[in-house]
């Protein structure tokens, strides 16, 4: 069997492993990305999608962790506007839990901590006059707002993934690492993908993005694991949308904890997360019925509008992978990362921790630490690069216009969809056709064949539920059957 050659092999196809990927490629190595199920199936499909510094962490004292995710916020909205936008956020003020003062200087440190240039500060705001006030129980008079984005985190893993193929990577999915040996020029790597096909690879250097499965993944390269991660899971409930307007809230809970209300896909509302301790397989993660109490209960303290378990259309579930600091409990566990190089032969970077927002800094770190370790190349370089159709102002909205003029034809919200989806993309899905036949089969309600092709072709989507709930939330609005005449779709076209 031939051994392919590689500078560096990146294992998990997260948004820390498709990142790190996407900036050493961009630097000139040779890389090879390999994710034993779908890009982003696990904990990078499952945060609250959020590009944040963390308000409630200023209460742990991580003055550090804030500013860096601060300060990476406007960097990201920049890189990819069509997947992240600007937020407003509302905080209802709760005399019982929280001072105002200490909020209003929260607030102050959350505005200050690092430069803005997209996002406006943060103020007071009557909840009788505002908006927002509309849907909240009566007795919440006053609040703050303030300035956040949010991220299609799903799709931005597979674009960090597209960049780095684009400049040179290979991308594996559903393909597995077996077995990982060191030897004394580097590392000899077995993989096996879905179907029981095997293939040899070697790597100068590894790096150990496995998220949940970091320590395992250790084991495997026998390598003694130095830090741990702990392992927290998220559950969301999404349900109809519970208002009209724009933002969305932040809710503080008599438990110490907050959780969220955002606007979500147009016709819903998503609210989450919880902090449980969890010790199961991060494969079959899910939510629990006390979970889904929780969520309601504490969204209910809140709105007018009781929210009950039955209101429940969509949940989901992911085990976040937290770097140990031997915290008392879940909540209060940090969400900073570690890079550890072990270099007792052959170099093994792992991560441990870390956050969404965070992960192009991240991935900068690790590629500056191996870039020492191989043959030169060309320095960091993300901090200005748009990824994959994110070449647009921070404001897309006469992009759509002009898709929409362009393309006159297409069904009413179409334009918008492919726009928030693929950014500049969306021209290899529209370029040159005239009408809707030209878009081919219309396979499932509002998917065509020319769209289908294109994510199998250009996005890695191999499955029905990688098109229906990763690179798109299309899940929520299509009928039961939607999935399996998708997969027969995709099995006839991959047969072709």
């Amino acid at each position: 069997m031939d051994t392919k050659e590689y500078d560096v092999v990146v294992v998990g196809g997260g948004i820390n492993g498709a990142g790190i990927a996407r900036d050493l490629a961009g630097r000139g190595y040779s890389v090879l990305l390999c994710e034993k199920d779908d890009l982003a199936q696990h904990t990078s499909s499952s945060s609250t999608k959020l590009i944040h510094g963390g308000l409630r962490y200023l209460e742990y004292y991580e003055f550090g962790l804030v500013r860096k995710a601060l300060q990476e916020r406007e960097v990201l909205l920049k890189s990819a506007p069509h997947i992240m936008w600007p937020l407003r956020f509302v905080m209802p003020h709760d005399s019982h839990l929280r001072p105002a003062w200490l909020i209003r200087a929260g607030m102050f440190l959350y505005d200050h901590l690092a430069r803005r240039e997209i996002l406006p500060g943060s103020r007071g705001v009557s909840l009788k006059k505002h908006v927002a006030g509309g849907p909240l129980r009566p007795h919440f008079h006053t609040g703050f707002i303030y300035s956040d984005g949010w991220v299609q985190d799903a799709r931005l893993v597979t674009l960090c993934a597209m960049d780095a193929q684009e400049r040179g990577a290979t991308v594996l999915t559903r393909t597995a690492v077996t077995r990982a040996e060191r030897q004394a020029q580097g590392w000899l790597i077995d993989l096996s993908d879905d179907s029981g096909q095997t293939r040899q690879v070697h790597a100068k250097a590894l790096v150990n993005a496995a998220g949940p499965w970091v320590g395992s993944f250790l084991e495997t390269a026998q390598v003694e694991a130095k830090r741990k991660v702990r392992l927290v899971k998220g559950s969301h409930i999404v349900v109809k949308r519970l208002y009209d307007h724009p933002y969305a809230y932040i809710f503080q809970n008599p438990d110490k904890r907050i959780i969220f209300a955002i606007p979500f896909e147009q016709d819903f509302t998503l609210i989450g997360t919880t902090d449980v301790e969890y010790t199961g397989d991060p494969a079959k993660v899910a939510i629990d019925a006390d979970e889904t109490a929780y969520l309601c209960d504490m969204a209910s303290r809140y709105f007018t509008r009781a929210v009950i378990p039955a209101d429940v259309v969509w949940t989901y579930s992911g085990v976040r992978p937290l770097l140990d600091d031997e915290s008392s409990n879940a909540a209060s566990v940090t969400r900073d990362y570690e890079l550890v190089l072990d270099q007792t032969g052959a170099p093994l970077l792992s991560v441990f921790g870390g956050k969404i927002t965070t992960f192009r800094k991240l991935a900068e770190e690790a590629a500056d630490r191996l870039q020492g370790l191989l043959k030169p190349g060309r320095g960091a370089w993300t901090a200005s690069a748009a990824l994959p159709g994110g070449d647009l102002p921070v404001d897309i909205t006469p992009y759509i216009e002009q898709l929409e003029t362009d393309y006159p034809w297409l069904p009413a919200g179409m334009a918008q969809r492919l726009a928030r989806t693929y950014g500049s993309r969306s021209s290899r899905i529209l370029e040159g056709r005239r009408d809707l036949s030209d878009l081919g089969t219309e396979v499932v309600p509002g998917l065509f064949e020319a769209e289908l092709r294109y994510l199998v072709e250009a996005e890695f989507a191999r499955k029905a539920e990688d098109i229906l709930w990763r690179r798109s939330k299309l899940g929520l609005r299509l009928p039961a059957d939607a999935a399996s005449k998708l997969d027969a779709w995709l099995s006839t076209f991959r047969g072709a």
